[in-house]
């Protein structure tokens, strides 16, 4: 596994995701329920709605569009969102070019869910509940913030 280290001011978590945000929400709840509260979850959506519904689910700050996802992904140590986050014009268009190259580009690690889209299929996974996919993501998560403490140690 690649050696991954966290900025020292403690994890960024950004959960990027468009349309109605169902699927950013159920991740920053996830993240609520099962890592600890001081950790700051940056909810980035492709649109207001998206947003907001993730931090009605009690992500620490928010931010909607292309420009707003552009500027801040940097911040993030982690990148949670659905597979369509990093492909061009998915999300029914609303993943623009430019924000797929910002998420793809970025300096945080990239956790993406296989979740398929209408233009495009994923092959050769298997398929698992929402739920289920949220919480190998998060083990993922836990298991690097662990190992980058026991390198600091």
């Amino acid at each position: 596994m690649t050696q991954f280290t966290v900025s020292s001011a403690g994890p960024v978590i950004a959960v990027v995701d468009g349309m109605g945000g169902g699927i950013g929400a159920q991740i920053v709840a996830q993240l609520r329920q099962e890592l600890p509260l001081e950790l700051e979850i940056l909810a980035l959506g492709a649109n207001a709605i998206a947003t907001q519904k993730m931090m009605r689910a009690r992500a620490s700050r928010g931010a909607s569009g292309e420009n707003a996802i552009r500027v801040s992904i940097n911040e993030a140590d982690f990148i949670l969102g659905p597979i369509g986050v990093v492909v061009p014009n998915s999300m029914m268009g609303e993943i623009t070019p430019e924000i797929a190259i910002a998420v793809a580009g970025a300096r945080g690690r990239k956790v993406l869910l296989p979740v398929d889209q209408p233009h495009f299929a994923l092959v050769g996974i298997e398929r698992q509940a929402l739920t289920k996919q949220i919480g190998a993501a998060i083990d993922l998560i836990r298991q690097t913030l662990t190992e980058s403490a026991d390198l600091r140690n």
